[in-house]
């Protein structure tokens, strides 16, 4: 195995318009998201761009931005190393998206319509599914969806925008524990279906509090035990020129 420590043909698909580079971007940060890249793990730019099927500049300059945007850290003659969050850094975090993520339930209890509540129960019924089949990659995917759905149904843009730009490090810190967290988080989440069915705009914003604190718990209990676990990725892509 490379010293990357991802498997052959496991690199994700993205064939998105665009500059290379910013395909070669979003490739690694899905990867990292995922932790098929885990934290702390070397990045070395020529296995990188092999199994992209790319060449090392849009690699280099990928990793570069990830840099500056804190996923991934490079170390003066050691190289790129993908970014070890600390608990303190986990826990502004995840505490910023219980604020955003209550308000949007409040706010989706009060506007909920008949199509976006039937969206959720899809969801919640997809991520039964893939608790039954132990489909993490699944999980963390419908839990994105789910969340993301009732941002959609609190209608506030500027709440929408703030909760984007922590979306993909809840993605982060949420992978290594949706197995542990199962079929708990999703029978919360068919609750918190029932009190936006209700227009139960309190205990909406309440209910989402408790399951977003559950899982920022979840989280650092699994990085005093655990620590920094891989996700394994399937199937075989690659990055086009």
């Amino acid at each position: 195995m490379l010293s990357t420590g991802l498997p052959q043909g496991t690199v994700p698909k993205l064939e998105r318009p665009g500059p290379l580079r910013d395909r070669v971007y979003e490739a690694l940060l899905e990867l990292i998201t995922t932790r098929a890249l885990r934290p702390g793990q070397h990045l070395v730019e020529s296995e990188l761009a092999g199994h992209l099927g790319v060449s090392r500049q849009p690699v280099r300059e990928a990793l570069q931005r990830l840099n500056t945007e804190g996923w991934v850290d490079l170390r003066p003659a050691q190289g790129a190393y993908v970014h070890v969050p600390t608990p303190e850094e986990a826990d502004q975090l995840l505490t910023v998206r219980t604020l955003l993520e209550a308000e949007a339930a409040r706010l989706a209890a009060l506007n909920a319509g008949t199509a976006g509540l039937h969206t959720l129960q899809d969801i919640v019924r997809q991520g039964w599914v893939a608790v039954a089949e132990d489909d993490v990659h699944r999980a963390v995917a419908l839990n994105a969806a789910f969340h993301g759905k009732i941002m959609e149904m609190a209608g506030n843009r500027v709440l929408a925008g703030l909760a984007a730009q922590v979306d993909r490090r809840v993605r982060w810190y949420y992978a290594p524990v949706a197995g542990q967290r199962g079929g708990t988080a999703w029978q919360e989440h068919q609750d918190l279906v029932q009190a936006l069915t209700d227009h139960d705009d309190q205990g909406a914003a309440r209910l989402m509090r408790e399951h977003t604190e559950l899982t920022r718990q979840a989280y650092h209990k699994h990085h005093e035990t655990d620590g920094a676990c891989p996700t394994p990725l399937v199937g075989r892509s690659a990055v086009r020129q």
